[in-house]
């Protein structure tokens, strides 16, 4: 009977210095990750973000998605995840069938999204600067583990791609089954190399956030590539990476 943001906010407390996020370069401290999430909730929620609402994340892999993600949870909204790489129908088809309460892009993502009334861009200066004049505390929005936490649609192969709706008590059981089974801790660094419409990213992207490891998120497009994901695994420090057995079987 827990939900991710208060599993989340629970480490943030217990290791506040320790390495939440490494992408390209940059090292994103829990505290620091939990400051930004905060006051991107909160604008979410001024924006009209709260418990059984949607809002649609259409951001590249970066540490500005992981912040996303986490600040749609902390509205209490469930978060619609958008890959930009997807066909403009498709994308058209989940935000018409979904009606997120808005979207969480980028400029050179925006463009290839449908006409929507209330767009938020990340790499906007403007938004910087709404964003940032909002506290970086804990919210207290009031919502419990029967709340929805994420949506994703199927591949549509059989007929129309579904929204299939997730619960934050229906994540939070297989994580915390994963933790108690494979039992990351703090010295480890999962790698998050799978695409956001896909339901083992919610694993890579969430697991080592409750427990203190650090997330290691993957370039745009770099799961693609073995020769940098071998690459990325040495010089990150990577212990722990998701594969599924085909897949395994060609990268080994």
């Amino acid at each position: 009977d827990a939900t991710l943001v208060g599993l989340f906010e629970e480490q943030v407390r217990r290791s506040p210095e320790a390495v939440a996020v490494v992408f390209e370069g940059e090292q994103v401290s829990y505290a620091e990750l939990n400051v930004r999430a905060n006051r991107l909730a909160r604008l979410l929620v001024a924006r009209g973000a709260g418990p059984e609402s949607l809002v649609a994340v259409a951001l590249p892999r970066s540490v500005e998605l992981v912040v996303a993600l986490l600040a749609v949870l902390k509205s209490g909204a469930a978060y619609l995840p958008v890959d930009p790489e997807y066909p403009a129908d498709r994308i058209g088809f989940m935000l018409a069938d979904a009606s997120p309460v808005c979207v969480v892009t980028t400029s050179d993502v925006v463009s290839a999204l449908p006409q929507i009334t209330d767009v938020l861009v990340v790499d906007d200066p403007q938004f910087v600067v709404e964003v940032s004049a909002y506290p970086g505390v804990d919210l207290q929005v009031g919502f419990g583990s029967e709340c929805p936490a994420y949506v994703i649609f199927t591949s549509g192969s059989t007929g129309r791609p579904k929204g299939v709706v997730v619960s934050h008590a229906g994540i939070v059981n297989r994580l915390l089954w994963m933790q108690d089974r494979f039992g990351l801790d703090v010295s480890d660094r999962v790698l998050q190399k799978t695409p956001s419409g896909f339901d083992v990213s919610v694993w890579e992207f969430f697991w080592p956030l409750l427990v203190g490891a650090g997330l290691v998120v993957a370039r745009p497009g770099g799961h693609r590539d073995p020769a940098y994901v071998a690459g990325l695994i040495v010089s990150a420090g990577v212990t722990t990476v998701h594969f599924v057995p085909s897949m395994l079987a060609a990268f080994v």
